[in-house]
């Protein structure tokens, strides 16, 4: 038992050393899946310290299946890098999911919750993308800093959740593969106290992730 319990936390090392480093994706969920899969995969993601992320995510698929969905991951994420260079794109959850970040200050104006003229091209290259891979489920969370009351920051980023969403099934994108939500100032990613913290804050995450048929594919070695 004291050995089980050893290899473990030593797999569960190396998945955070991976997750940290330039590791492909394919690297990362193989990793994930030796050291016992969604297990060791959720407590990576608290020792991350991402607890809110990997709450949204679920826990990675990891093993071969992983590997298969981090590749597939790998792909998408060189194309959104190259379409939408204004976006931050990362790869979450040990490489099964992407994370998509757009300052809101490129997306709307100043207390608005309209997407912008300026950021129209930018959304249609992002639909173009996930309507080019269909088999995956999007989350679209709205951000904002502290600046204001509460309640009218909870309403602005669930607007602007929204405003997203919805220029995204204008193009094409199913709604049945979309969601939305508004966090407003209860996950910062940076100090609230500095202007640059606060324009870190004010933000919208889509997070892109496998789903079910895409996740039953890489189970049974079919995913291309």
């Amino acid at each position: 038992m004291k050995n089980f319990k050893m290899i473990s936390v030593l797999m569960l090392c190396a998945a955070v050393l991976l997750s940290g480093c330039g590791a492909s994706n394919t690297v990362k969920g193989t990793a994930i899946g030796v050291g016992g899969g969604a297990a060791v995969g959720a407590g990576v993601g608290k020792i991350a310290g991402n607890t809110a992320l990997g709450a949204i995510i679920g826990a990675a698929v990891g093993g071969t299946a992983g590997a298969l969905i981090g590749k597939k991951m790998d792909k998408q994420k060189k194309e959104l890098e190259a379409s939408i260079p204004d976006a931050t794109v990362e790869t979450v959850n040990n490489g099964e999911a992407i994370k998509v970040t757009f300052d809101s200050g490129i997306l709307f104006a100043t207390n608005s919750s309209t997407v912008s003229d300026a950021s129209k091209s930018a959304l249609r290259n992002f639909a173009s993308s996930l309507n080019s891979n269909p088999d995956t489920n999007i989350k679209i969370i709205g951000h904002t800093d502290n600046t204001g009351r509460v309640e009218y920051n909870q309403t602005l980023s669930e607007k602007r959740a929204k405003s997203v969403y919805d220029y995204l099934l204008n193009q094409a994108v199913s709604s049945n593969r979309m969601s939305f939500e508004g966090k407003g100032i209860t996950e910062p990613v940076a100090d609230n106290s500095t202007a640059a913290g606060r324009q870190q804050n004010r933000r919208v995450e889509i997070l892109i992730l496998a789903n079910q048929k895409m996740i039953q594919e890489a189970q049974q070695g079919t995913l291309k």
